[in-house]
């Protein structure tokens, strides 16, 4: 593990992947070690966004909304094209992901993931297919896209490939760090 410090500029990769077909794998089971249920969040205040996305993203340098005044994000949040899918279990959070399909026939996976500790549970394979599964089953949608980048998670990129996204393109960048990371290896 490498840790950078706050203040330190990183370079990474962002990649960016779509799918154009609905993929033809059928709705997950249930994992075994998930007694919660996958909840559509109804207009979610935009506290209860960050937190989900601070707790999914502190380890993966994620601090792009910092610079989003709450105003803007709540009405993100608030359009009906826009829904905030959250995993709870045993009483709180594990994860969640966001769809947007205000894009016409494109359906965003604008953010996904599991937080610290639920981690190879099995969860995120099943609520990644669910998350697409439930982005086709909006009418009119033909297209799926999503990113990720180096600094997310060292499997996010194969995940989502095994999903059925393929890569369109990728773009080197660079960010200052708000906080210190550490990266996690492959």
């Amino acid at each position: 593990m490498t840790t950078h410090r706050a203040g330190e500029t990183v370079p990474y990769t962002v990649t960016f992947l779509e799918m154009t077909e609905r993929p033809n794998y059928d709705w997950p089971h249930t994992p075994t070690a998930m007694t919660g249920a996958l909840l559509r969040a109804e207009a979610p205040p935009v506290w209860y966004f960050r937190a989900l996305y601070d707790a999914v993203g502190r380890d993966y340098a994620w601090t792009d909304l910092h610079a989003i005044e709450d105003a803007e994000i709540d009405a993100w949040l608030k359009k009906p094209e826009v829904a905030l899918y959250s995993l709870i279990d045993k009483g709180w959070p594990h994860g969640f992901f966001l769809l947007d399909w205000s894009a016409g026939e494109t359906c965003e996976l604008c953010y996904f993931g599991l937080a610290p500790g639920v981690v190879g549970r099995g969860l995120g394979s099943w609520m990644l297919r669910t998350a697409i599964l439930t982005a086709w089953a909006q009418e009119g949608v033909g297209k799926l896209t999503v990113n990720t980048c180096t600094l997310d998670h060292p499997r996010a990129l194969i995940q989502y490939q095994r999903h059925g996204f393929s890569v369109v393109r990728q773009e080197d960048r660079t960010r200052v760090l708000a906080r210190d990371w550490t990266k996690a290896q492959d």
